[in-house]
């Protein structure tokens, strides 16, 4: 989950533009700016696949990445949840019009019990994309306790009314599975999809990873620094916990442009790659839609890994790439890097993503900020007897005024910068570190400055210097 979802949607546009240039002129132009450690990528069409890799599993660690290299694939495991949702659908398990509590009964009576499955699956239930942000992740518990928990929250909106991206959703809909299949959620995705498709290597995350995958890299300070372990998350498993390899997931997209009866029907595949309704018209049952380009889409984004899958049913085509680098703000961005690996890759017209420049500039004034309000409050002491002769209402307003800039600054750092990514400033700290912590000294030392200014006004104004 990056949280401004749809960053990447901007390439998918029409077929064209680069299909002279091959995906390895590209990532040589365009894995540096990335900064990312390594990547691995497959293509597919008309069930033929190619794939490719390059860098290392942990940066300094001499391992290369494979095509059959494990990645965690974050939120493109939706498509995975909502495909056994179709089956189950289509089996006549679940009706797609019927609202959750008919499956959950903790749902029953509650103000989310009226939520459909189709509402889940196109994230239009109400929930928020905080919401979905908002799950303990160190509990041990099953899906069914984690949800019997979420039946008591209050979605934020109508059922319905609005669009907004949830891992919410995507929990509840594991429930329902493992409700309705008689199966836990890992076993059935393993061996409904994985299995008959030939995902051999694959497996649903559930909890500490044991087997050997891609090492995610975090963003600080215009580098990348590898995480202390492959850690995943049971319960947010059906929303972004696969782990998957770049040839496997090339098999899994290749049934899926396939336009046949398998896994699911050609029906229900096409049901999930086109707008579930009018409240949400770019985004499908499990998949990211652009009708005008043909093009199904979803990327995923964990802690230090960015991954992006596209589709071109119509010319039965498809792409993966995973990165093991998390994106920094303006620096060290894979945006660029996923999009046009796969516009490269199935002929698609590639625009570069814009906007790096304002983002850097962001990032560089938090930097900056702390140190500003460091030697502004040195200044105040050493000028302390300027400080203490203010007086009258200007003088007032000069020492107060910067308290109260302060403070907004501070609530602005910590909660208003984190709530448009949909997320606290807890979880920024575990994916943009570097920019988190600039945010929280910010608004420590800002407050720190405006109250230490009052401080030397206030105290002893009659004592000389």
């Amino acid at each position: 989950m990056r949280f401004i979802y749809f960053l990447f949607a901007i390439f998918l546009t029409t077929v064209s533009g680069r299909a002279s240039d091959t995906i390895d002129d590209f990532i040589d132009a365009e894995m540096a700016n990335a900064g990312a450690p390594g990547l691995s990528y497959a293509i597919v069409e008309r069930g033929q696949i190619q794939s490719g890799a390059r860098g290392e599993i942990r940066r300094g660690s001499d391992e290369l990445i494979t095509p059959d290299t494990l990645f965690l694939i974050g939120s493109i495991s939706k498509s995975f949840t909502a495909v056994g949702v179709m089956q189950l659908f289509e089996k006549g398990s679940i009706d797609l019009e019927s609202e959750i509590s008919a499956y959950l009964p903790s749902f029953v009576g509650r103000p989310s019990g009226k939520i459909t499955v189709r509402q889940l699956l196109s994230h239009t239930s109400g929930y928020s994309t905080v919401q979905g942000n908002s799950f303990d992740t160190s509990a041990d518990h099953d899906l069914s306790r984690q949800v019997e928990k979420m039946a008591q929250w209050s979605p934020k909106y109508a059922a319905g009314s609005k669009w907004q991206y949830s891992n919410a959703n995507y929990v509840i809909l594991g429930a329902i599975i493992e409700a309705v299949s008689g199966q836990e959620y890992a076993r059935y995705i393993e061996s409904k999809l994985f299995l008959p498709i030939g995902m051999t290597r694959s497996f649903v995350a559930e909890g500490r990873v044991t087997h050997p995958v891609a090492i995610g890299h975090r963003p600080w300070f215009v580098g990348k620094w590898p995480y202390a372990d492959d850690r995943s998350y049971r319960l947010i498993a059906p929303a972004g916990g696969i782990i998957a390899t770049a040839d496997d997931m090339a098999k899994y997209l290749a049934v899926m442009v396939n336009g046949e009866d398998d896994i699911i029907s050609a029906q229900s595949k096409s049901a999930m790659m086109r707008p579930a309704s009018a409240t949400s018209p770019y985004y499908g049952l499990g998949w990211s839609v652009n009708s005008q380009a043909g093009v199904a889409f979803h990327a995923g984004t964990s802690p230090g890994v960015e991954t992006l899958a596209v589709l071109v049913p119509d010319e039965h085509k498809g792409a993966i790439v995973m990165v093991n680098g998390g994106s920094g703000m303006g620096f060290g961005e894979t945006i660029n890097l996923r999009n046009g690996i796969a516009s490269t890759a199935l002929g698609l017209e590639y625009a570069p993503e814009t906007g790096q420049f304002s983002r850097k500039l962001l990032f560089l004034t938090f930097i900056v900020l702390p140190f500003v309000f460091i030697a502004s409050a040195l200044n105040a002491v050493i000028n302390r007897r300027a400080l203490r002769s203010k007086s009258g209402i200007a003088g007032a307003f000069s020492l107060w005024f910067p308290l109260i800039m302060t403070l907004g600054l501070a609530w602005c750092a910590i909660y208003l910068v984190p709530s448009l990514f949909g997320v606290s400033i807890k979880s920024l700290i575990l994916y943009l570190p570097d920019m988190a912590w600039a945010m929280v000294i910010t608004a420590i030392t800002g407050v720190c400055w405006a109250v230490l200014r009052l401080g030397v006004y206030y105290t002893d104004r009659n004592r000389g210097p």
